[in-house]
C-alpha cells in the first residue's frame, strides 16, 4: 500500500506541474490507482470487521456449550470433612428420636464405656451443660457417638465424635448446613463436630474450650 500511495502522489506532482498539462493515459492511470486504493481500504475494514464477528461468535459458542468459566469448589474454598456430613446427619436423627414417645432418651453419660468400647475419647464438658441422649451411631468412618446436650448459650446442640482414620491436629472451624451451623475440629486420630442453630462465633468458641481439655 505504501508504494502505490508513492506512485499515487508522484502521479498527483506530475499532473501538478506549471502548465497543468497531463495526458490522458496519466489521468486514466491516477483514476484506477485511487479506485484501487479505496478498494483496499474497504476491504482491510471488512476483514477487520469479520474477524471481530468470528471472535465473538466463539465466545457465544464456547458460553452455550462449554458453560461460563466459573471457579471450582476445590479452587475457591476447601470443603469441610467428610464427617461434618455424618455429625450434621445424626444431629437430625437425634432430633427425630427426641420427638418420639417410642425412643426414649438415654442421658447416662459414661466416658470411660465410650473409650473403652469404642477407642473414641470425649472431651470434658462445661458444668452447665446437660447430657440428655447418648447414642452409638454408624458413619462412614465406623462407630461413632452422638450427644445431645442441653446448654444455657445453645438451648440444644449435638456433639459428635468419630475416627476419621486419619492422624492430624485441625483447629476449630465452622461451616453452615442449612439452617444448622457445625464446628468441627481433630485431635489425634479422633474427629469432633458441635452442631446447633447458632452463631458462627459463639459455637467455635464452645469447640475451642472443648478441644483444649483433649490436651
Amino acid at each position: 500500500i505504501m508504494s502505490d500511495l508513492r506512485t499515487r502522489d508522484e502521479l498527483r506532482l506530475a499532473m501538478a506541474g506549471p502548465l497543468r498539462i497531463a495526458r490522458p493515459t496519466t489521468n486514466d492511470a491516477a483514476r484506477r490507482l485511487e479506485r484501487g486504493l479505496v478498494q483496499r481500504r474497504i476491504l482491510s475494514r471488512m476483514r477487520r470487521v469479520a474477524a471481530l464477528g468470528l471472535f465473538v461468535a466463539a465466545g457465544g459458542f464456547a458460553n452455550a456449550y462449554l458453560g461460563p468459566l466459573t471457579v471450582t469448589e476445590v479452587i475457591a474454598s476447601a470443603p469441610p470433612p467428610a464427617y461434618v456430613e455424618d455429625a450434621v446427619m445424626a444431629h437430625r436423627t437425634t432430633q427425630v428420636r427426641a420427638a418420639m414417645s417410642s425412643q426414649p432418651e438415654v442421658p447416662e453419660y459414661d466416658p470411660e464405656e465410650i473409650r473403652a468400647s469404642t477407642a473414641i475419647v470425649m472431651p470434658q464438658l462445661p458444668a452447665d451443660w446437660y447430657v440428655t441422649d447418648v447414642q452409638v451411631f454408624p458413619s462412614k468412618f465406623g462407630p461413632s457417638v452422638e450427644m445431645a446436650i442441653r446448654t444455657n448459650d445453645f438451648d440444644m446442640l449435638s456433639l459428635f465424635a468419630v475416627r476419621p482414620g486419619s492422624f492430624d491436629v485441625v483447629r476449630a472451624s465452622s461451616v453452615h448446613k442449612d439452617d444448622v451451623t457445625a464446628a468441627y475440629w481433630q485431635v489425634g486420630d479422633v474427629a469432633y463436630a458441635l452442631v446447633a442453630k447458632a452463631n458462627t462465633r459463639d459455637l467455635d468458641r464452645a469447640a475451642i474450650a472443648l478441644a483444649d481439655t483433649l490436651y
